[in-house]
C-alpha cells in the first residue's frame, strides 16, 4: 500500500517559487495516478495538477497554466509541484493523493473518494 509524503511548502513573498514534493513509500507510483490538490481557509478544496499513470500531465485551472509545473523522477517515488510567480491567492494548504488507474480526467467528485492522501503542507505567499 502506497503512503504518501508531502514537503516542500513554506512563506514566500509574491512572485517566488517553491517545489512541493510528494513522496511515497510502501511502492513506487507504478501504475498511480498522483494528484495535488489545495484548500484555502473558509474554501472547497480545488485540484491543482495531475500526472497519470501514463505519464500525462494536466494543469487544472488557466490561473495555474504558465505558473505550475506537475512532473515525477524516473523512480516513480516523488512528484513534484514546481510552482513559480506564486501570487497572495496561492495560499492554502497543498495536498497530493494518489490512486491506481488513470483518473485525471474523472472530475471533482471522483477526486474526493481518491484512496490515499498526503498529509498536506502549507503554502503561505505574502504580498
Amino acid at each position: 500500500e502506497v503512503q504518501l509524503q508531502a514537503s516542500g511548502g513554506g512563506l514566500v513573498q509574491a512572485g517566488g517559487s517553491l517545489r512541493l514534493s510528494c513522496a511515497a513509500s510502501g511502492s513506487t507510483f507504478d501504475d498511480f495516478s498522483i494528484g495535488w490538490f489545495r484548500q484555502a481557509p473558509g474554501k472547497e478544496r480545488e485540484e491543482v495538477a495531475c500526472i497519470s499513470s501514463r505519464g500525462d500531465t494536466i494543469i487544472y485551472q488557466d490561473s495555474m497554466k504558465g505558473r505550475f509545473t506537475i512532473s515525477s523522477d524516473n523512480a516513480k517515488t516523488t512528484v513534484y509541484l514546481q510552482m513559480n510567480s506564486l501570487k497572495p491567492e496561492d495560499t492554502a494548504v497543498y495536498y497530493c493523493a494518489a490512486d491506481l488507474g488513470s483518473w485525471c480526467y474523472n472530475g471533482r467528485a471522483y477526486f474526493r473518494m481518491l484512496s490515499t492522501w498526503g498529509q498536506g503542507t502549507q503554502v503561505t505567499v505574502s504580498s
